[in-house]
């Protein structure tokens, strides 16, 4: 169902004229002046709703517009983008996935509108690091990490462990720092009979272990090729096949719960939340969430034991599709955003800012996730998302993972599988 909400102008005084120069193409024109028609899919209480929520009326005080704010799920708009954004429906700004197989794609087929001469007016290049610059970037195929400016990044994100501190103390456990000792973990819960990772196999979460476990076997040249297709990627090599093995080896151990292969996200999310299981592995977008509904336990982070790299990259991007009807409300829009104020919201409710002053960092969960991003970010530790190099691949790797967990096929089978699949989406791309 879709849900529209409709925040109203302070004032209806006319729209200062504002100019983009960097949006080229049609659009940019011919809509209602007054209305800023957003999309994203962050939740109320998450650290991008928070600090958005302002955004909207920091917006509506200074442009005298008023912004229609469509609430959207992930899925939503990842599986019906294409079609939208070539349509007359296209909002003028919108929150939109990172990455080769998302807005890659849509940059390829002229979906998306070039942000190069915006950028450079505002100063957004200055305020965003090289590293993660990589993801608003794209050439001509869609390829990240060079080419033209598409999207705007305003928060980071990362992969890391999220614990329950009280089940740790009663087993005697404690964080461990390297892989071994993080096995010797979850082997600790299992002689309990507690199952100690929360996991998804129908969604991301699994996959990011997956891509992890690789990781910490792996790389910078690795994850260059996996990513951004700078040379052959060896499906049976070290990494992968590391990664394939060490999952089925925990299933069977009893370290994962064969029901993952049909749980999603938030299933496992909610697990930890409720105490069911003491260790989750996932984004850093979960942590405003624990914050604010784990009451029953203490818990805390840390970022996987015995890796230099580990998922992770910008955040989400604020995209302008270039069909948008107000292209120069939507750059006020994005400006707004990276301004110290909004960024220290999102910093204090337990998201990830990328342009916050430290000094505005109160929370100390908060000022801990913020550490642990900047910790992986001063090692060159971002090692982006598994799903990312083709359309497809998402699906594929849940589907595989699925299989693995599940039994019905051999961590040799999968990887198979996963190699012809990768690479078959990597040659549509580049040829």
């Amino acid at each position: 169902m879709k849900h529209t909400r409709i925040v109203g102008a302070a004032a209806t005084i006319a729209t200062a004229a504002l100019v983009l120069s960097g949006c080229s193409g049609s659009g940019g024109g011919g809509g209602d002046d007054d209305t800023l028609r957003l999309w994203h899919y962050e939740s109320d209480t998450s650290a991008m709703g928070i600090a958005w929520a302002e955004a909207i009326k920091v917006f509506e005080e200074e442009t005298g517009a008023k912004v229609e704010f469509e609430e959207k799920s992930f899925e939503q708009i990842r599986s019906t983008a294409s079609q939208v954004l070539n349509s007359d429906e296209a909002p003028d700004l919108l929150e939109y996935n990172k990455g080769n197989a998302t807005a890659g794609l849509l940059s390829s087929q002229g979906l998306l509108s070039n942000l190069d001469e915006v950028v450079a007016d505002h100063g957004w290049d200055d305020q965003l690091s090289p590293s993660l610059q990589t993801t608003a970037k794209y050439d001509e195929n869609g390829i990240m990490g060079s080419g033209s400016w598409y999207g705007v990044p305003n928060y980071g994100e990362f992969v890391e462990v999220y614990y329950n501190k009280d089940a740790f103390a009663a087993a005697g456990l404690e964080v461990p720092t390297t892989l071994d000792e993080f096995e010797d973990v979850l082997q600790a819960f299992a002689d309990q009979g507690v199952t100690p990772l929360s996991e998804s196999a129908a969604e991301y979460p699994l996959g990011q272990l997956w891509y992890q476990l690789a990781l910490s076997k792996a790389d910078r040249s690795f994850v260059d090729d996996y990513q951004l297709y700078t040379g052959d990627v060896d499906w049976e090599g070290d990494e992968i096949s590391y990664a394939t093995e060490t999952i089925k080896d925990w299933t069977d151990k009893g370290y994962i719960s064969t029901d993952a292969s049909g749980l999603k996200a938030e299933d496992a999310g909610v697990s930890f939340i409720n105490g069911d299981a003491p260790i989750f592995f996932s984004g850093s977008w979960w942590h405003n969430r624990f914050s604010t509904e784990i009451d029953g336990f203490e818990w805390g982070t840390f970022l996987f034991p015995g890796a230099e790299m580990s998922p992770g990259s910008a955040g989400n991007m604020w995209v302008i599709p270039e069909r948008a009807q107000n292209k120069e409300l939507a750059a006020e829009f994005i400006d707004i955003t990276m301004r110290p104020e909004i960024q220290a919201l999102i910093g204090n409710n337990g998201g990830v800012p990328v342009a916050a002053d430290p000094a505005d960092i109160t929370d100390e969960k908060s000022a801990e996730l913020i550490a642990n991003f900047n910790a992986l970010t001063d090692r060159d530790g971002i090692a982006f998302y598994p799903d990312w190099p083709t359309p497809t691949f998402y699906d594929e790797l849940n589907a595989g993972l699925q299989e693995l967990v599940n039994g019905t096929k051999s961590p040799a089978e999968v990887q198979q599988q996963l190699g012809e699949q990768y690479q078959a989406g990597v040659d549509d791309i580049v040829g």
